[in-house]
Parts: C-alpha cells; sequence; structure tokens
C-alpha cells in the first residue's frame, strides 16, 4: 500500500506541508558532473597547481599557482576538469583532484596597498582584532551575508563581507 504522500505525488499534488515539494539533486552530466552549484568557490589543494588551455592533460599548461589555500571560483565542468577563475579574472581548467572545497578568501584584492580592519565581533565599532593589508589570505568558517569570520596568521576575528574575494554577496555560510 502506498503513503498518503505517495499517492498525492502521484496524483499531482503536493505531498509535503504547506505545499512544499521535495527537491531531487539534478542529475549528473558530463557539463555537470559534480551536480554541485555552478559557478561556486572552492581552494586550491596544493603549493603546485597547473592551470591549462582545456580540459585534458594534452592541453598545454598556460600558468601555474604556487600557493595551495588560494581561492578559485568554478565557472564550468567537464568530466573530472573544472574550469577556474581567479581574483584577477584568469580563466583555465585544472583537475578537479587539486581542489578542496575548504572556503578561504583574500582580503580585498582590488584594493591595492590599503588596510582592512578585522573587528572583535560584526561590528564596525567593535575593538580591532588587527589591521590587515588587503591581499591577505585566510580562512573563511562562517559568514551571515554581511559579514564573515575570517582567520589568518594566529589571528580570529570578523570582516565585512564585501571586502572578501573567495565568497559572494549575501553568501551564508554556516559554521
Amino acid at each position: 500500500m502506498f503513503s498518503a504522500a505517495v499517492v498525492a505525488a502521484l496524483a499531482g499534488a503536493d505531498p509535503l506541508p504547506g505545499g512544499a515539494r521535495a527537491q531531487a539533486k539534478p542529475a549528473a552530466s558530463p557539463k555537470n558532473p559534480s551536480r554541485l552549484p555552478i559557478p561556486r568557490f572552492v581552494s586550491l589543494k596544493s603549493n603546485r597547481v597547473n592551470v591549462r588551455r582545456g580540459p585534458s592533460k594534452s592541453h598545454r599548461v598556460t600558468w601555474v599557482f604556487s600557493r595551495k589555500g588560494l581561492p578559485v571560483e568554478i565557472v564550468a565542468e567537464f568530466d573530472n576538469w573544472r574550469r577556474i577563475r581567479d581574483s584577477e579574472g584568469e580563466e583555465g581548467w585544472v583537475s578537479q583532484a587539486l581542489l578542496t572545497g575548504e572556503r578561504t578568501a583574500l582580503i580585498a584584492p582590488w584594493l591595492p596597498k590599503q588596510r582592512v580592519r578585522l573587528y572583535s565581533s560584526a561590528d564596525t565599532s567593535a575593538a580591532a582584532v588587527a589591521i590587515m593589508e588587503t591581499g591577505v589570505l585566510g580562512r573563511v568558517s562562517a559568514c551571515d551575508g554581511d559579514w564573515c569570520t575570517f582567520s589568518t596568521a594566529g589571528y580570529r576575528g570578523w570582516i565585512q563581507q564585501d571586502l572578501l574575494w573567495g565568497v559572494y554577496p549575501g553568501e551564508k555560510l554556516k559554521p
């Protein structure tokens, strides 16, 4: 015998309370094998990451990243390859094995040679934990849509989300 929810679904009605429908994860395809959202931010898993012109080892290496943890944005997928964009807007293909879901960010790389405060709480009137130079790399552990917790070089505090490259404006991340 079918449950009431299954009968409702078969009849085309909303089986969940309040008319909500269950959302199925999209099917994997060669253009989105991970079934994760595109675009999304990830970081580099290694201190040496070859960036290629196309999605295979037969494509030439166009440049090499040499800093583990740098945030990159995945803008496309093909099989085990990810087309990434860096903070300067450059794009290329890397093996997904060289990427990790750990969230990192750069402090305002678009504002060269400036300084930004890291606060003790999510408020510009809070005490400054540190004053960071733009371009500093750190780990992001949570964001509320306006502020993110950011840690680097032994410092941990809150930074305004719109000063980070590695999280989207308004994006919320749970710790």
